[in-house]
């Protein structure tokens, strides 16, 4: 079992690197943030299971019943009930190994997600102080700062901010796409879908497969908000606002905020106004089904008796 879940997140680190280049993604940015998704997630819990089946070999029943009667015998007749010893130094290393890591990676996901919820109350408050309404743009608060500024709070309570600097930059039509494009930000909760790439991120910044994963679910993000945005606008419209925004010289959106000038701003300019065909829904089923049973084959190897 040890070798199967080795070799499933040997897998689905290759597939990260490979799905990073790729640009099919772009013709279903949705299907392709699942796919994301699902290959984190399955990679994080085969590397962890791989070293806690090699470790909980001698007991048998799967990772699952492996720890509990680790558990108990160690409680109850010490170290591993004759199975486990002590000086069994590589799966005792395994089980430490394996163990820290499922506890890094719960550590760092809820502490980069309680950094985020910080940044976004001191920046809620700093709102309350200087941002103000405007009827032109009701539902939208207006800060008086001359650069371009637009992005979004997501959460409870949500917010879209924009800049003095943006009202007077874009037109009418440009406006509505760059808020239609922040509103599918908040609707769509694409704040939690970074969350864990941002984590990784904290955790292994040396590993370039980690940092390409965080920059094209990034870009995907951002696509499938611009797609969300054409519901409501014109394709140009957004593109042109984008251009305006790059020429403008736009502020980086402030941290726990979700800017609409965020990643590759001219490969998104080129997506909406020669957009490419999508992909065929039969794929895009196949793609979604491939991503929910990769996600659960992991936790079913931690259960196998194998």
């Amino acid at each position: 079992m040890a070798a199967v879940l080795a070799a499933l997140a040997t897998a689905c680190a290759v597939g990260a690197w490979r799905l990073a280049f790729a640009r099919w993604p772009w013709r279903a940015p949705r299907a392709a943030i699942l796919l994301w998704q699902s290959l984190g997630v399955t990679w994080g819990l085969a590397t962890v299971g791989a070293m806690l089946a090699y470790a909980l070999e001698p007991y048998g029943g799967g990772v699952l019943y492996g720890l509990r009667a680790f558990a108990e015998s160690a409680i109850s007749f010490g170290m591993g009930y004759g199975l486990m010893k002590p000086y069994d130094l590589p799966r005792v290393a395994a089980l430490v190994a394996g163990l820290a890591l499922l506890a890094v990676l719960v550590v760092v996901l809820l502490a980069a997600g309680a950094q985020t919820l910080r940044a976004r109350r001191r920046h809620r408050v700093l709102l309350s102080l200087i941002a103000r309404d405007d009827p032109g743009v009701p539902g939208v608060r207006v800060v008086d700062h001359p650069g371009a500024a637009a992005y979004c709070l997501p959460g409870l309570r949500s917010e879209v901010v924009v800049s003095a600097g943006t009202l007077s930059l874009l037109d009418a039509d440009e406006l509505t796409a760059v808020l239609a494009h922040e509103a599918a930000h908040v609707r769509e909760r694409h704040d939690l879908v970074l969350l864990p790439f941002t984590a990784l991120c904290w955790m292994l910044p040396w590993l370039s497969v980690v940092r390409n994963a965080h920059s094209s679910v990034a870009l995907l993000v951002e696509m499938a908000a611009d797609d969300r945005a054409r519901r409501y606008c014109s394709p140009r419209r957004l593109a042109t606002a984008l251009l305006r925004f790059g020429t403008a010289g736009a502020v980086p959106a402030p941290n726990g905020a979700m800017g609409a000038a965020g990643e590759q701003v001219m490969a998104r300019v080129n997506r909406l106004i020669k957009p490419g065909v999508a992909l065929p829904r039969r794929f895009r089923y196949s793609l979604v089904t491939f991503s929910v049973l990769l996600s659960v084959s992991a936790p079913l190897l931690w259960i196998y008796p194998g």
